[in-house]
């Protein structure tokens, strides 16, 4: 694994949190996002999420693709599902490691992790990904599947149709035959 600078492992495999470092004064701040010495992953995509409190995004899972997390304002809770185990063997147990986190924080989430959040207030995320998006590689499964039992601070999320749809995490293994 990259050794993410100011980083710490995560409880699942591949994942890395930390802080930005922030240089500041009377004027404002300074924070580097992002340098490749930091990492052997080449990201080729910079997106930023702009979400609303109470607005839960997830949960998404790529099977090629690495994210890189930054909160550049607000608070989220971050859930992550390792389903790695789960696409081995479908009746394994789903890993689950989730906290929040605020500004200037950050996760790496491999592929093979799913990922959420919800926002706790309004929240700007911005995020690299090793891949451009074209479709093919985001899936999804139920925010609230019980499998997972993900520890959402909030049972009654604002969420998109999509992710109001999505099926359990086994339903969606299965279909991956």
């Amino acid at each position: 694994m990259t050794d993410w600078p100011g980083g710490r492992t995560g409880a699942l495999g591949g994942v890395a949190w930390g802080r930005l470092v922030s240089h500041g004064d009377e004027r404002g701040a300074f924070r580097e996002l992002w340098r490749t010495s930091w990492s052997d992953e080449r990201f080729a995509q910079a997106n930023l999420s702009t979400s609303r409190a109470g607005v839960l995004r997830g949960l998404h899972y790529h099977r090629r693709q690495l994210d890189r997390w930054t909160i550049a304002r607000g608070r989220a809770f971050v859930a992550l599902v390792d389903v790695r185990p789960v696409l081995a063997d479908v009746s394994a147990a789903p890993l689950v490691e989730a906290r929040e986190i605020g500004p200037d924080e950050w996760v790496v989430i491999p592929s093979g992790v799913a990922h959420g959040f919800y926002a706790i207030e309004a929240t700007d995320l911005l995020y690299f990904v090793t891949n451009e998006y074209d479709g093919t590689d985001e899936l999804g499964f139920a925010w609230d599947d019980p499998d997972v039992d993900v520890p959402w601070p909030n049972r009654d999320p604002i969420l998109s149709a999509r992710d109001r749809s999505n099926p359990p995490l086994r339903e969606l293994v299965r279909s991956l035959g």
